[in-house]
């Protein structure tokens, strides 16, 4: 359902690959069998190129914009995730100060909510770049693996890019930025975090996305 709105408001899993440190990714096998495109639900055909999806959370509203001529896949993928309301009530659930805030995989009790979808192809090759504020696909090491998790940049991450065709070189899809509450992001990267089973970085008071929706 597309909800119309005057004003904005103000405001991932884990993946070590050798001994070089955290990098984005998805936790668990996405099922739903070979990756496809996803097309967009009946009622969003008529959508701009560049959507913009509220998250309204506990800590305030966060409003990104999407581009669909750079990553129409993954823009297609994230708005039927929307609009099916598999957000609401998850959480961003792995915060790194200095590197990212991930979510679209869990509840606040850490448990997994999994999409019935296939996973999408790796649009990394579109030239956008994981800079501050950007907004990128979470995956596995399979470079098309992506899902619902998503990331957002809090600072320029050029190592995340694509680069090759390896599976560390196919990078991470950047498909929108963050075009208010940047604030909102920041004060999330901030907050305290635990280790919570296998699970690092997790918020000690869960960040929920109470809904998510797109507007006019």
């Amino acid at each position: 359902m597309i909800r119309s709105t005057a004003v904005f408001s103000l405001a991932l899993a884990l993946a070590f690959w050798g001994c070089g440190g955290a990098e984005p990714g998805e936790q668990a096998e996405a099922e739903g069998g070979e990756e496809s495109a996803v097309p967009l639900p009946p009622d969003l055909e008529s959508v701009s190129m560049t959507p913009r999806v509220v998250l309204e959370t506990n800590r305030g509203d966060i409003v990104m914009e999407l581009d669909r001529e750079a990553a129409p896949k993954t823009v297609a993928n994230i708005l039927w995730h929307v609009e099916q309301g598999f957000y609401d009530g998850l959480t961003f659930h792995r915060v790194i100060p200095g590197f990212m805030i991930q979510g679209g995989g869990f509840t606040g009790d850490m448990d997994q909510r999994v999409s019935s979808r296939p996973p999408v192809e790796n649009e990394a090759k579109n030239g956008l770049s994981n800079v501050r504020g950007s907004v990128a696909l979470a995956r596995r090491r399979d470079p098309h693996s992506g899902s619902t998790q998503f990331f957002i940049n809090v600072v320029d991450n050029p190592n995340l890019d694509y680069s090759d065709e390896t599976d560390r070189g196919w990078g991470y899809a950047v498909f929108g930025h963050v075009v208010e509450g940047m604030d909102v992001v920041d004060a999330i990267a901030a907050v305290e975090t635990r280790q919570v089973g296998p699970h690092e970085a997790v918020p000690v008071d869960p960040v929920v996305i109470e809904d998510a929706y797109v507007a006019e």
